[in-house]
C-alpha cells in the first residue's frame, strides 16, 4: 500500500499511521510541522522509519497545498489509500491568506484541492481509495451558502465546524459520482468522540459539555479503528460513497445525502481553488 495522509503526527491521525505503517511501501506524512513529523517518525519501528515521508503542508494555504502536491507527486507514481485526516475547530473567526474562513480552508477546501491535485496518481492504482474523517457533528449544520466565509452573520465556532463536517460527507460522495467510474472508492466517516484538547479550542456551552463528556470519551487509537478498517479492507461496491461508524455503514443526515447540496458545494469548491487547480 502506498499511503498519504493528512494532519498524522497527533491524536487519531498518529494511531491511523501507526496501524497502517506495516502494511504500507511508503507512507507519506502530509503535516506542519516538521519536528513534530520527526518525532512521529522516530516513534515508528526503526524498521519501518524508512518508510515514512515527510511532506509539509498548510491546508489553510492554498499554494502549500499545490506545492505539497507536487512533492508528493515527485516521491511517487501512485496512491492507494488518500486520508484526509487533519482538521479542527476553532474558537475566534480567522481569515487565511487567500481570504477563506478558517475553519472551511482547514477541514474542507485544501483537502478538496489536495484530494483533486493528486487524482491523476489515486487513479493509478488498482483499487484506490480516498477517506475522509468527518462527524457526528454534522448533523448539527446549518450552512449558507450565500455567506461560507461568515462575512455577513456572527461566526459560530460549532456551527463552523458542523458545516465543514457534513462538506466532508458531501464531498466524499461527489467524488464518487465523478470517479467512481473510474475504480475510485471513497469513504466518510465518524471516528467516535475522542479523549484530546479538541474541545477545548472551543467557549461556552460546548466547551462545559466537552468537559462533561470527557470521561466517557475513547482513546485515540480506539478513534483510528474505522480509518484503519476502510483503509485495509475490501469493501463492497454497493458501499461506495457510505459514511461509517464503528466499522460499519451509518446513515448520515439527510442533508448529507443531497445531491443537490453536494452538487453546489462542488460547483463553489472548484471555483475557490480554481486558480490553484
Amino acid at each position: 500500500m502506498i499511503l498519504a495522509i493528512t494532519g498524522p503526527t497527533s491524536g487519531i491521525g498518529s494511531e491511523t499511521l501507526k496501524g497502517l505503517v506495516p502494511d504500507c511501501e511508503k507512507a507519506l506524512i502530509l503535516a506542519r510541522n516538521p519536528k513534530k513529523a520527526k518525532a512521529l517518525i522516530d516513534s515508528l519501528p526503526k524498521d519501518l522509519q524508512h518508510r515514512a515521508i515527510f511532506i509539509p503542508v498548510d491546508l489553510s494555504d492554498m499554494n502549500s497545498v499545490s506545492k505539497a502536491a507536487a512533492l508528493v507527486k515527485k516521491e511517487v507514481t501512485q496512491i492507494d489509500v488518500l486520508i484526509n485526516n487533519a482538521g479542527g475547530i476553532f474558537q475566534n473567526k480567522e481569515v487565511t491568506v487567500d481570504g477563506f474562513e478558517l475553519s472551511f480552508a482547514a477541514n474542507h477546501i485544501g483537502h478538496f484541492l489536495l484530494t483533486n491535485l493528486l487524482m491523476p496518481i489515486l487513479l493509478k492504482s488498482k483499487s484506490p481509495k480516498v477517506i475522509n474523517v468527518s462527524s457526528e457533528a454534522h448533523r448539527a449544520a446549518r450552512p449558507d451558502f450565500n455567506d461560507l466565509q461568515y462575512e455577513k452573520k456572527n461566526y459560530s465556532s460549532f456551527t463552523a465546524y458542523a458545516n465543514v463536517k457534513l462538506f466532508n460527507i458531501l464531498f466524499t460522495k461527489s467524488l464518487v459520482d465523478r470517479f467512481g467510474h473510474k475504480g475510485l472508492s471513497s469513504y466518510a466517516l465518524h471516528p467516535g468522540v475522542v479523549k484530546s484538547n479538541f474541545g477545548m479550542d472551543t467557549s461556552g456551552v460546548f466547551k462545559i459539555l466537552w468537559k462533561l463528556a470527557t470521561p466517557f470519551m475513547i482513546t485515540p487509537k480506539d478513534g483510528a479503528k474505522t480509518s484503519i478498517f476502510l483503509a485495509k479492507t475490501k469493501i463492497n461496491k454497493s458501499l461506495n460513497g457510505y459514511y461509517f461508524k464503528k466499522s460499519k455503514p451509518s446513515k448520515p443526515s439527510s442533508e448529507a445525502l443531497s445531491k443537490k447540496l453536494r452538487d453546489r458545494l462542488w460547483e463553489v469548491s472548484e471555483k475557490s481553488v480554481a486558480n490553484w487547480m
